[in-house]
């Protein structure tokens, strides 16, 4: 079953559906496999402006949004195909997490993260070339992403219903 949906966007960065509730979005592509791409378009278009129609294809929870990121360092002294690289991270146990992750450059060269130098993130990194003093070190990241719940956590008292017996008496009004 597939609703037809209207999204519509405000200026102040709320979204509306027009199929009868609102919600926190995470938009993804559609794909054959089992991890989709998080999509980043929306814009402030105005006041209020339609902005796509479409299909909701399913409403699953066990879909699997991943949201990619890319870390960035600067090279701080340059050997053959060594280098150290700050600016990265920013301590010693997050250079040792992301050890087994490949490195990639600006300038095309592939490399990893040989050791951990000191207590302040700086790194020493063994790259396929000379790297140039201008050059970034990359890091790409998948990051799962899953919506923001908007839970009120305080529920209200239900009011007790009472039956009024008396009848309220409609009291004639002319019309002009």
């Amino acid at each position: 079953m597939s609703i037809h949906i209207f999204i519509y966007n405000f200026s102040c960065g709320n979204i509306l559906f027009s199929c009868g509730y609102s919600a926190s979005l995470l938009y993804s592509q559609h794909s054959s496999a089992d991890k989709h791409k998080l999509e980043h378009f929306l814009q402030n278009n105005g006041m209020h402006d339609l902005i796509t129609t479409g299909f909701l294809l399913s409403v699953d929870p066990d879909r699997i949004i991943i949201k990619w990121l890319v870390l960035s360092g600067h090279p701080f002294k340059i050997f053959n195909k060594m280098a150290v690289v700050w600016y990265m991270f920013f301590n010693r146990e997050d250079v040792l997490w992301f050890k087994p992750v490949e490195l990639r450059t600006k300038w095309d060269h592939r490399g990893h993260i040989t050791e951990p130098l000191g207590t302040h993130g700086h790194m020493n990194c063994h790259f396929d070339g000379q790297l140039k003093s201008q050059d970034t070190v990359l890091l790409n990241l998948y990051k799962c992403v899953s919506p923001k719940w908007t839970y009120d956590p305080h529920v209200p008292e239900p009011v007790p219903w009472v039956r009024n017996e008396q009848q309220i008496s409609v009291q004639e009004v002319e019309m002009e």
